[in-house]
């Protein structure tokens, strides 16, 4: 493999691949209106897809960002999209009971139809394909407890998964890292970037305001509903919408109580041959494995480029530091990389919970959606949307993530101080094939 300093290609830059094609707002010219219906705090997928269905209800719908919108995650990711759920059925069963197991679990799977249907409805030209998702095995037990998981039927979700083993996984992937795995052919991809700028269009189209650059210094209850002060002013709202997610801090601090902000990062490699492209991804899936600290990868969307993204450090760091452990990691899966460069290196804040499931839920008028866990690109727009209909009084049902507690721990107060013990047992147990 390259040395450090022989790493990064000679345009090298650390921001989002993504953000070559979809470039953020620079600026907002838009005023801050005095009034609005509904205040929406977050211009990413969450936030956009609720100002969508409020706006075109009738609703005055002002979304306001810290950073240019989509700043965050939402033009940060991977672009997979899955059924979003981490908990097996089994485990949900024993947490709620089978009722509301299954009522996840479609949750789940309605979020993924609800991209779906969004994209191709809007005619949003964001690169998308329901190309599937090959889960590597990166041990024996863990290739036969993903067998296990196939033969089992779970009452109101088939995922028509089937299992790849290890003398024929070339025909999905070209490495031998892996001992077989599952593919998963209902998931899907895109272009983050140019999802997020078609979503904006459709927001602005429907007649919600979007203000950029536009932090929140503070939020308050008044007898109107509540008062927004901004770096750009304040505004009166009827009703609020929380969608920061992993960017979640002490304006908001029950929710900030039970997010817990991680950094995931991302590499984009200089551009590989063709045939090469062919021989390694031959099916065009999306990736990921067994590990507990997972990594994610894909094609880019042109087939020019491989995108590689985990967590490969104990503590937050840069990108330019984190980008060489994540190509030593790609190497390490296809060794004939050892040669290419990586062109692009960034991060961006994943927001976690302590029961690996997202949240929605409502306060007199003070709504949000969050705790994604690595899995937003679809979960975030689904929940936007269907809080923003609750906004809206055109459905008041939150679904299955507003029925289960949002917990907390005691004492924390939305800083991780754990994260690196976790990062470091986790990556003991990887190694252990645990």
């Amino acid at each position: 493999m390259t040395g450090y300093s022989d790493c990064f290609s000679p345009d090298f830059k650390p921001a989002p691949y993504w953000w070559e094609a979809s470039p953020q707002e620079t600026e907002s010219f838009a005023a801050l209106p005095s009034a609005a219906d509904v205040v929406i705090i977050g211009a990413g997928y969450t936030g956009l897809h609720a100002a969508v269905q409020t706006a075109r209800a009738g609703l005055d719908t002002v979304v306001v960002d810290a950073e240019a919108a989509g700043f965050g995650c939402s033009s940060r990711n991977g672009g997979q999209i899955s059924t979003s759920v981490k908990p097996s059925f089994s485990t949900l069963k024993q947490r709620y009971g089978e009722d509301l197991a299954v009522g996840i679990l479609k949750e789940g799977q309605a979020s993924l139809d609800h991209v779906t249907n969004f994209v191709s409805a809007e005619h949003i030209r964001c690169d998308f394909g329901v190309v599937g998702r090959f889960h590597g095995a990166h041990t024996r037990g863990q290739y036969e407890k993903l067998a296990r998981d196939c033969e089992a039927r779970h009452p109101g979700f088939e995922t028509g998964a089937w299992m790849v083993p290890r003398d024929t996984q070339h025909s999905e992937l070209g490495t031998d890292a892996y001992y077989g795995g599952i593919v998963f052919p209902r998931h899907a991809s895109l272009d983050p970037g140019k999802y997020h700028a078609g979503l904006l269009g459709v927001a602005r189209s429907a007649g919600a305001t979007i203000i950029g650059h536009c932090r929140v210094n503070d939020l308050a209850r008044s007898p109107q509903g509540f008062e927004v002060s901004t770096s750009r002013g304040r505004i009166r709202a009827k009703k609020v919408i929380i969608a920061t997610n992993g960017y979640t801090g002490p304006l908001t601090p029950w929710q900030q109580r039970r997010v817990i902000p991680i950094g995931s990062y991302v590499i984009a490699t200089e551009e590989i041959p063709s045939d090469t492209m062919d021989r390694l991804f031959p099916t065009n899936r999306i990736l990921s494995d067994t590990r507990k600290l997972v990594y994610y990868y894909r094609p880019s969307p042109d087939r020019k480029r491989i995108l590689f993204g985990g967590r490969v450090s104990l503590q937050e760091t840069d990108p330019r530091r984190s980008g060489p452990k994540l190509l030593a990691e790609l190497v390490r899966l296809f060794p004939e990389l050892a040669h290419t460069r990586i062109s692009h290196s960034w991060t961006g804040i994943v927001a976690f919970t302590f029961d690996t499931l997202m949240h929605c839920g409502e306060d007199a008028g003070l709504y949000h959606a969050m705790g994604y866990c690595g899995s937003g690109v679809g979960m975030a727009g689904y929940l936007g949307s269907r809080v923003g209909k609750a906004a809206a009084g055109i459905d008041p049902d939150l679904g299955a993530f507003s029925r289960i507690p949002f917990k907390t721990r005691p004492f924390y107060t939305g800083k991780p101080w754990f994260l690196g013990p976790s990062v470091a047992v986790y990556r003991l147990r990887d190694r252990l094939g645990l």
